[in-house]
Formats: C-alpha cells, sequence, structure tokens
C-alpha cells in the first residue's frame, strides 16, 4: 500500500475530528456562545449541509488545478474555517465557521478518494480506500473522545485550537509525503467530469449509498438516549460502549476493504440485509443490555464499513474521479442528514424505537436499489462463456466494469439469488 494513502487517511481523521467536535461539546458551546443546545445541534446539521450542497461546486472550481496543490488549498480553507470557530465571538460567526468547514471537507474527501485509486493499484482500489476510511473510523473512535476531553479540561475554544494545530501538522506531512500527481485520473476535463452524470446506474447507486448510511445513523444520530432511556445504560456507560462501537466500524471496514475490489455488490447485499436484521432486532430488544450491545456492536460492523464497497461500486459505474467521488459523499451525508430528520420526526410520533424502525425501512430500500445491478449480474454469469476467466475483453466507454470484476460479482450474487 503506497504510503501516501496513509497520509491522506491522516487528513481524513482531521476532518472527521472537527466535524464530530461539537457533538461533543454541545453544553460548552452553549454557554460560550450564549445560545440554546438544539441551536448547537444546528451547526451540526450546517457541517454536513455545506458538506453536501457546497462541496461538489468547490471541486469542479478545483477541477483543472493539479490534485496535491488543491489539496494544499483545501487545507488552508479548513485551518480558516477552524480558526474562526476557534475565535468566535458568537452564535453567527461560528455557523459560517462549520459552513466553510464543510465545504472544505468535501472537497478534500473527493479529491483523496480520487488521488487514492491513482495511486493504488487497481487490483487493489478498494483495500487503499478503506485504509483511507480508516481515517473517518478513528475520528469516531479516537478524535470526537479526544476533542471532548481537550474540550472539558481547556475549553471549547481549546478544541478547535487544537484541530487547527492538527490540521497544519497533517498538511505539512501531505506536502511531504503525497506525490504530486496530476489531474485527476482521465485527464480532468470538464465534459469528461460532467458526462458520466447522465448514467442513470450512477444516481441508482448514488441512492444506494444514501440508504445505508441513512439506516446506519438512524440508530448512531439517537445511539444515546436509546441506550440510555431504553437499554437503561448510565450516561457514563454510554461513551465506553461508543468506543466499542468504535472499534467494531475500524474492523468491519477493513474486512469490507479486502472483499470490495471483486465483490462489491455481493457485499452490500449482505451487508445491507445484515443491518436490517440488527436494526430490526434492536428495534424490538432494546430494553435488554446483553443483546442491545451485541445488535450495536453488528450495526458498527456492517453499517458506515460499507464506504469501500459503496465508492468500488460507484467507481466502476462511473470513473474515479474527483467530481464523482464528491458527488458521492454528498449523497453520502445527505443519509446522515435525512436519517437525523426523519428520525427526529418518527421519534415525536412513535417514541425512540421508531428511528429504529425508519433505519429497517430505509435498509430495505436500499436492498431494492441493488436489484436492477444484481438481475443484470445473474444474467452475466448465465450468458457467460465456460473461458470467461482467460481474461474477455472489457465493456467500452468510461466506467465500463472490468469483465473478471462483473464475472466475481456475478458468481456471488447467482449464489446468493438462485434457489431463494
Amino acid at each position: 500500500m503506497p504510503p501516501a494513502v496513509y497520509v491522506l487517511a491522516l487528513g481524513i481523521f482531521a476532518m472527521v475530528t472537527s466535524e464530530f467536535a461539537v457533538a461533543g461539546l454541545m453544553p460548552q458551546l452553549a454557554e460560550g456562545l450564549d445560545a440554546t443546545v438544539p441551536q448547537i445541534g444546528y451547526l451540526i446539521t450546517a457541517f454536513s449541509a455545506a458538506m453536501s450542497l457546497g462541496g461538489p461546486f468547490l471541486t469542479v472550481s478545483l477541477l483543472r488545478m493539479r490534485q496535491k496543490r488543491a489539496l494544499m488549498l483545501l487545507f488552508a480553507i479548513f485551518l480558516v474555517g477552524n480558526l474562526l470557530a476557534a475565535t468566535a465571538s458568537g452564535y453567527s460567526v461560528m455557523l459560517v465557521a462549520r459552513v466553510v468547514s464543510g465545504i472544505a471537507a468535501q472537497a478534500f474527501f473527493g479529491i483523496s478518494i480520487s488521488l487514492c485509486a491513482q495511486l493504488a493499484r487497481p487490483e487493489l482500489r478498494g483495500r487503499s480506500i478503506a485504509v483511507l476510511m480508516n481515517g473517518l473510523m478513528l475520528g469516531t473512535l479516537l478524535g470526537l473522545p479526544l476533542a471532548t476531553v481537550v474540550g472539558e479540561h481547556l475549553g471549547w475554544r481549546a478544541a478547535f485550537w487544537a484541530v487547527a494545530v492538527l490540521t497544519v501538522a497533517v498538511a505539512l506531512a501531505t506536502l511531504a509525503g503525497v506525490p504530486d500527481a496530476d489531474h485527476a485520473e482521465g485527464g480532468g476535463s470538464l465534459r469528461a467530469e460532467f458526462g458520466v452524470l447522465r448514467n442513470g446506474r450512477l444516481w441508482l447507486a448514488f441512492v444506494t449509498s444514501t440508504l445505508i448510511i441513512g439506516a446506519t445513523f438512524s440508530l448512531f444520530s439517537y445511539v444515546n438516549p436509546v441506550l440510555t432511556e431504553i437499554t437503561g445504560f448510565s450516561a457514563g456507560s454510554v461513551p465506553l460502549l461508543l468506543v466499542a462501537y468504535g472499534a467494531a466500524t475500524v474492523v468491519g471496514n477493513t474486512v469490507v476493504g479486502r472483499l470490495a475490489d471483486r465483490y462489491a455488490l455481493p457485499v452490500l447485499g449482505v451487508g445491507l440485509a445484515l443491518n436490517t436484521v440488527f436494526l430490526a432486532g434492536l428495534a424490538l430488544f432494546a430494553q435488554l443490555r446483553v443483546p442491545a450491545v451485541g445488535l450495536l456492536l453488528g450495526v458498527g460492523l456492517v453499517g458506515v464499513t460499507m464506504n469501500p464497497a459503496m465508492a468500488s461500486r460507484v467507481q466502476r459505474i462511473g470513473n474515479a474521479r474527483p467530481l464523482v467521488n464528491t458527488l458521492h459523499n454528498s449523497f453520502i451525508t445527505l443519509g446522515v442528514i435525512l436519517s437525523s430528520l426523519l428520525g427526529g420526526l418518527a421519534i415525536e410520533v412513535r417514541g425512540l424505537r421508531a428511528a429504529l424502525w425508519l433505519g429497517v425501512a430505509l435498509a430495505v430500500a436500499g436492498l431494492l436499489t441493488l436489484l436492477p445491478d444484481a438481475l443484470r449480474a445473474r444474467r452475466a454469469v448465465r450468458a457467460a462463456p465456460v473461458a470467461a476467466g482467460r481474461g474477455a475483453a472489457s465493456e467500452q466507454g468510461p466506467g465500463a466494469e472490468g469483465n473478471n470484476t462483473r464475472v466475481a460479482d456475478a458468481k456471488v450474487v447467482e449464489t446468493l439469488t438462485i434457489g431463494s
């Protein structure tokens, strides 16, 4: 694995730590900014909305820039956002800071994934993306608790100053350790970037990713009240359970990364099916501590950990260029926004368990979006000649899937579907 991939993962870690810091500093921020806790919660929504809506526009503006230079510019913008947060004199300044940071973070995700795909050999793309996404998992596992501890002992401003220092350190590491690649894979022309968006299968893949993440965050957005009010854990136990959940995501992400290159579609199908079972089980048995913990860890193993397989599928159908990757991440972020908003509405009407049932519904919908590709793969394996493994020619055109990978997916889909 190229060392530069690990450096890029540190950049993701810094961005995610900043993103989640607000969640761990809500009481201090509310007091320091003279705002209510719900208003502080809107800062999380603002960051996510900026990622989802603003990130692609910033990415488009950087398409003609060499990717390493683009990353340096994004580090600078992200640093400005965190410095604004650390020195914010009021709520409105903090809101602007979160929007600036969110836009830069989303563009950084897209360009990093594109660069990661260029640095790794084609057969290792999924694994390299898993390494990159471990920055996200570790941001949940370590970044959030560290930001919370710093904020509790040194004040909330110190937490953002710490993220700013981390950003500078990672930017210097990127400057030294990431090669100066050219534009995105395939040249970087605007026509090539936008032309692939005419592919309907690509948009369906985007929707699948939205539903996968939405299903997972229907639980994660409300995991604290679920564990304390339904399961009966003390507030002090929740951080330990979240650490265990974070560890499960690291394990799941590593496993999925090793399978994503050859079996993206089956991995997504199995992951969604298991997540449906785990979420439904938690909705039914959340009042029982041992099953609840086991089911929570299950969601950790098969929820956000689908990221490498999601990215691999999108890149096969579309391409590995920054715009496609940034749009994909925008749809992922949209899943977080929708699940938190719809989950809140469901909880107001039917109570906390309703958010879990919402997750079940989103996971089932995600499975349905896989059906067209699953049927296509099933037809492909039936039509493939006995000698397909000798390397029949790939389909022509941008985003075409390689024959060997397509047949590998198809064989697993065949195993999963025939006889059902």
